[in-house]
């Protein structure tokens, strides 16, 4: 049985349909819950938590950042979890959201010269353990965060994204 029930909603244009997004998340995401259970000790209910992906624009996530963070402008990826989590805790039914906008993704990618496809599997994986409580708004947080990337991505085939770079 899986761990997690991915719901995909596509809110903007350019983005690929619900079912190849389904097919690419669940690729991406099932790595790390595999991850999270083994390394972290992470539970997961018996039956699986619902999370909700919504595939957006810039201006759409500007709006939802603007009003959730009181920071008015576009943004990679936001997650919203259902109920506050602390890392290692258990999820409910619901884990939450995760909100990723198009352009900005589109634009990070050219500038870290990087594809389209593995900065979004980056994008994923970091909004993902945001719903599990992780974060990295102090120096320790972020390289504890980053380090749970790094280790995914690697499993995933993909080199360390803040490779040279002082933690967030």
């Amino acid at each position: 049985m899986t761990a997690l029930d991915i719901q995909i909603s596509v809110e903007a244009d350019r983005w690929p349909s619900e079912e190849e997004l389904l097919a690419f998340s669940s690729r991406v995401l099932s790595p790390a819950v595999d991850f999270l259970k083994s390394e972290e000790n992470q539970p997961f209910p018996k039956q699986p938590t619902e999370l909700s992906l919504v595939f957006t624009d810039d201006e759409a996530i500007r709006e939802i950042n603007a009003e959730w963070r009181d920071k008015d402008k576009a943004t990679n990826v936001l997650s919203f979890p259902a109920y506050p989590l602390e890392p290692g805790g258990m999820p409910g039914p619901m884990l939450g959201d995760i909100v990723i906008a198009r352009e900005t993704v589109e634009r990070e990618a050219l500038d870290l010269e990087k594809s389209f496809e593995d900065h979004l599997t980056h994008l994923l994986v970091h909004g993902f353990l945001h719903l599990f409580g992780y974060d990295h708004l102090d120096t320790e947080e972020a390289e504890e965060m980053e380090g749970l990337e790094t280790r995914i991505l690697a499993k995933l085939g993909l080199s360390d994204p803040y490779a040279g770079q002082e933690p967030l």
